[in-house]
């Protein structure tokens, strides 16, 4: 199985993860850098792990005032260092009060259009900014092959919605939480070709009950994804087994992994 999102830069000692990873029948992981200070962190890791690894460069909202004045050359250099890359994680957070949105829009849009561009998949971090999201594709129209919304939380109708634009839905261990509940909702109604399975480790932690790795600081242990599989099969009332084959199917189709 495949996780499609999670940060694996971000731990001390990410060889030990990976095989605890590969441990419990994890083949590989989209690694998502979030900003120009842990781009060459995530290249590392691919060349350290290659086959495994598969790197996305990206610049998420959080860090959108913390940009220099050439990150997007340089973003642009990681993806013609790698290939097979995707760009992520980028998007747009309402949550978060500064930066404001007008400055995350200023790194949301170049990445969207270099995405469409050069035809690659792009992981969307989305956070109470549904409007924004739709009309940022407005002035930038997402990738021919889609675009993948990481960790998603919103409402089913939503998952309409964006479906018919190209959004692919990434569901992740917390919403696993029972304050969470009512997402699971949203899962039941995403297309079977169109479900991915994550655990944007080290955030998101699940439930005590479903994980399998513990980690100290309440980090989330990538190799907690085979439980997190169980869980979200359970409520959508799927075998396991078929549930996390048509999520590696579509995770190794929209990524292309086998590259």
């Amino acid at each position: 199985m495949l996780d499609a999102h999670n940060h694996l830069q971000r731990f001390a000692d990410p060889d030990r993860l990976i095989a605890e990873m590969k441990a419990v029948g994890i083949t590989g992981c989209i690694v998502n850098g979030t900003s120009e200070s842990d781009w060459p962190q995530v290249a590392k890791l691919t060349d350290d792990h290659p086959g495994f690894i598969h790197p996305a460069f990206g610049l998420h909202p959080w860090f959108a005032h913390q940009r220099s004045n050439k990150w997007l050359e340089t973003l642009t250099s990681f993806l013609d260092r790698f290939p097979s890359a995707s760009i992520g994680e980028c998007g747009l957070d309402r949550w978060i009060k500064h930066p404001a949105l007008d400055e995350q829009l200023t790194v949301f849009l170049p990445q969207l259009a270099l995405a469409r561009e050069r035809n690659l998949p792009i992981t969307i971090h989305a956070l109470k900014a549904w409007g924004p999201l739709l009309k940022a594709f407005e002035k930038e129209p997402p990738p021919a092959n889609g675009f993948l919304l990481h960790s998603f939380g919103g409402a089913p109708e939503l998952v309409t919605q964006l479906t018919p634009l190209g959004a692919r839905f990434s569901f992740s261990g917390y919403f696993l939480q029972p304050q969470k509940s009512a997402v699971l909702d949203s899962y039941r109604a995403v297309p079977p070709d169109r479900l991915f399975l994550e655990t944007d480790a080290p955030e998101m932690l699940p439930p005590e009950k479903f994980i399998t790795h513990s980690l100290p600081d309440e980090q989330n242990h990538p190799a907690n994804l085979p439980s997190l599989a169980q869980a979200l099969a359970k409520h959508l009332q799927r075998p396991t087994a078929d549930l996390i084959q048509t999520c590696t199917q579509n995770t190794q189709s929209y990524f292309a992994t086998d590259r």
